[in-house]
């Protein structure tokens, strides 16, 4: 079976996606700055974006890449340091991936890059049509990181690479993210609804996600960017009320978070929690690609 060789692998979409691609009988090749030996069926090959280094054999030995790494927008508060290692964790890796493969003899048919729905701004007021791909990156942090992530691999095209890049909304899964944050206040039978709650987010299961991964390098007709969210994108009230009786049943207490706490907590990136945005899925469906859980009820029941 075809190789196919993950950066970013170790985190929440990527243990996910290689679970997936090895059930599908795909062998994995890991990039790490910490190979070690090999585990079970997975290979791991050393990479240092910070000193442009890549073991040549990974790139040599692969039939495809899945482009993942990227410091965590959520982890910390947005100093202008932490700003600096997101924006640079993303275009510095792109960088090293795409000089590897000018180098390297390789036979790698496509790679299949993360970006995210930051490219978009707020909804337009009154709007209710989601954001499509040709739309212009927002200017603020999030929409300047996305557009520099996306021309940072775009020069694979130019080696002959196909190219898919995937702007992938609030990844909802059980093992990390932002729906484990949904969930804690649950445990007290207190459900926080952020801001006002009208925000819309659009949102993925995280095995909706990992599958357009493998989607996009098994339909060679896909190429460029696409939306990585559900069809049925939800407000912030509405995913958070139907989370909490998933979990407690009637029994919780729902309450609204004001928005100037956010901000006191959060800093800057509570303009991203209470940013309402709406993106479409509408070229990803049109490309022939079918959700396992298109609504938010599938998705929550089957993460509960």
């Amino acid at each position: 079976m075809p190789v196919v060789l993950i950066s970013g692998g170790t985190g929440t979409v990527g243990k996910r996606l290689t679970e997936l691609l090895l059930q599908k009988g795909y062998t994995v090749h890991i990039l790490s700055r910490n190979p070690g030996k090999a585990v079970g069926p997975l290979r791991y090959f050393e990479w240092n974006p910070n000193k442009q280094y890549i073991d040549p054999a990974a790139i040599e030995s692969a039939d495809y890449i899945v482009h993942l790494a990227g410091a965590g927008v959520a982890d910390q508060r947005w100093s202008e340091k932490r700003k600096k290692e997101i924006a640079d964790s993303r275009t510095k890796t792109s960088a090293l991936l795409v000089d590897a493969l000018k180098r390297i003899p390789n036979r790698v048919q496509c790679v299949v890059s993360a970006s995210a729905i930051g490219w978009y701004g707020p909804d337009a007021t009154g709007s209710t049509e989601g954001f499509k791909e040709s739309a212009p990156p927002y200017p603020n942090f999030l929409g300047e990181t996305c557009r520099l992530w996306e021309e940072s691999i775009a020069p694979v095209t130019a080696l002959g690479k196909r190219l898919v890049i995937l702007r992938t909304g609030i990844v909802l899964s059980n093992q990390g993210g932002a729906f484990a944050e949904f969930k804690k206040p649950l445990q007290f039978k207190t459900a926080a609804i952020l801001g006002s709650g009208r925000q819309m987010i659009s949102w993925i299961h995280a095995d909706d996600l990992c599958n357009q991964y493998i989607y996009a390098m098994e339909h060679p007709q896909l190429q460029g960017v696409y939306n990585a969210v559900a069809p049925h994108p939800v407000n912030n009230k509405t995913l958070t009320l139907k989370l909490a009786e998933q979990v407690c049943g009637k029994w919780y207490i729902p309450f609204y978070v004001p928005a100037f706490v956010l901000k006191t907590m959060l800093g800057e990136m509570s303009i991203e929690v209470l940013k309402s945005t709406t993106v479409s899925a509408e070229k990803i469906t049109a490309a022939g690609f079918t959700f396992q859980y298109p609504t938010i009820d599938e998705a929550i029941a089957e993460l509960i």
